[in-house]
């Protein structure tokens, strides 16, 4: 029986994933987990990389306890922050995050000598100011010239544990500097950051071999043999991966600290009208684009939850929110202002004074507050995935871990009158093994795969509801627009 590890590093923990096949279905089991964050270092927000690295050896020595002795090995992180290595090998600094506030205003200030409509049209990729192309843009230029490589998270990740540098594209796509056309690093757009293509490694497809853990890591940790493939590293495109969709008319939500709205296409959507809706087309596996929109997502709800001094369980939280009437107030989730507050409580109550809505105060009021405003801005956005692909989407698929979230999934099915099937919330995980399995052609395809998850996990189901609210979501969507004009 094969054994296969995903290292899955989100922004707030990570864990090592035991995968196996057993009686025809994919087990799960967790070996081990561990924080993350980043921190203030330097004047800026800094995350710990050396931390990962060993908390990966130390998941793996789990792995060797449990009398596993070989094992293959996928990485997957969130996307766009990377690390700068000198000519050395190592790394020049621990990489900044991407909710640092050093990207205020990049977008403006590196648009006004290139259109967007002309970045869009190369790329694909939505405008964020967090994209690595405004970070880059708004990096020290004495320690850019000093970078041999730039390496993308999980990338640099496994270029420590092997000593071998790839760039896998999935990740590499959402930098806003892949060209849809060319399939390369568009050198018009790295010269305005001042770097060049050959300070990336070598592109690669997700499912690329990428060598064994170094020896000189076996001297240091008691480790099995570890053979690593280069998965769809980024964490979205391996929830889309183990995404049990099937058919052609199917959306993912993958539902976590972001939310990522969206559907799995064979050829780029980067129209006026994508443009207009700043939807994204970032390269998927097996030659796949993810068609989607980058939502504020969970990371409002582990904010208050931290806040309220995580007092609360997440399904106790739920609970109180089932007690409170939905629709109390409307809120754009993907305001700026909620990316990275001093206190989210107080910016979700301040939002609503400003805008003379109710009041959130108890946990109940909040996280009905953000659960019911999530699936309205969900069905907002699905209305506008219908539009641009000319037909309707027929069956939301939510991962991840707001595919446990019952309330916000009943709603979100009953605004946008789609089925939705939820689960795996493990998909992340599911998918990033998914690749191995195949690489490993324990699979034989991306389709088998999928069939594969459906047979393995317990997946819940949504239908719409007749309720009374059906002129919420016209309501909610005037007052987005209306949010927009102001701010225009």
């Amino acid at each position: 029986m094969k054994s296969y590890i995903a290292v899955d590093i989100g922004a707030s923990s990570g864990r090592l994933m035991l995968g196996q096949v057993q009686q025809g279905k994919l087990t799960l089991q967790e070996v081990h987990r561990f924080s993350n964050g980043f921190a203030m270092a330097d004047g800026h927000d800094r995350w710990d990389v050396d931390h990962l690295v060993h908390e990966i050896f130390l998941g793996l020595e789990k792995v060797k306890k449990m009398g596993i002795n070989a094992v293959k090995l996928g990485i997957d992180t969130w996307a766009v922050d990377y690390v700068l290595v000198g000519n050395d090998g190592q790394k020049l600094e621990d990489p900044i995050s991407y909710r640092d506030k050093r990207t205020h205003n990049a977008i403006e200030e590196l648009t006004s000598d290139l259109p967007r409509e002309y970045i869009y049209e190369k790329t694909g990729i939505q405008f964020q100011d967090f994209n690595t192309l405004y970070q880059l843009y708004k990096e020290n230029r004495q320690l850019l010239s000093q970078a041999d490589k730039i390496m993308m998270m999980p990338d640099y990740l496994g270029y420590v544990l092997t000593g071998n540098a790839v760039t896998e594209i999935t990740n590499a796509s959402t930098t806003q500097m892949l060209n849809l056309r060319v399939g390369l690093f568009d050198k018009d757009l790295l010269g305005k950051v001042n770097v060049s293509q050959d300070q990336f490694p070598r592109l690669v497809e997700a499912g690329t071999i990428l060598g064994n853990v170094s020896h000189k890591w076996h001297e240091k940790y008691d480790l099995p043999e570890v053979e690593v493939i280069t998965v769809a590293t980024h964490d979205t495109a391996s929830a889309v991966v183990g995404t049990p969709g099937q058919g052609d008319r199917w959306a993912f939500l993958s539902s976590g600290t972001w939310s990522l709205l969206g559907t799995e296409l064979n050829v780029p959507e980067n129209g006026l009208q994508a443009f207009h809706e700043n939807y994204t087309n970032e390269w998927g596996a097996y030659g796949t684009y993810r068609f989607l929109k980058n939502i504020m997502g969970l990371w409002i709800a582990q904010c208050v939850r931290h806040e309220l001094n995580d007092k609360y369980s997440f399904g106790e939280l739920a609970k109180l929110a089932t007690e409170v009437k939905p629709f109390a107030q409307f809120i754009d989730i993907n305001d700026d202002r909620f990316t990275n507050p001093d206190n989210m409580i107080k910016e979700l109550q301040d939002y609503c004074r400003e805008n003379g809505q109710q009041v959130p105060e108890t946990p109940g009021e909040l996280f009905q507050a953000i659960y019911s405003n999530l699936s309205l801005f969900y069905a907002n956005e699905l209305s506008k995935l219908d539009e641009i692909l000319g037909y309707h989407i027929d069956t939301l698929n939510i991962v991840g871990g707001g595919s446990n979230v019952g309330l916000m999934n009943q709603l979100t099915s009953t605004l946008a009158q789609v089925d939705v099937i939820a689960g795996p919330s493990e998909a992340t995980a599911v998918g990033n093994i998914m690749v191995q399995m195949v690489a490993a052609t324990e699979v034989n395809n991306l389709d088998a795969g999928r069939q594969l998850i459906a047979d393995s996990f317990d997946l819940k189901r949504y239908h719409p509801e007749a309720s009374q609210y059906g002129e919420v979501l016209s309501q909610y969507q005037a007052f987005l627009s209306k949010q927009t004009k102001e701010m225009v």
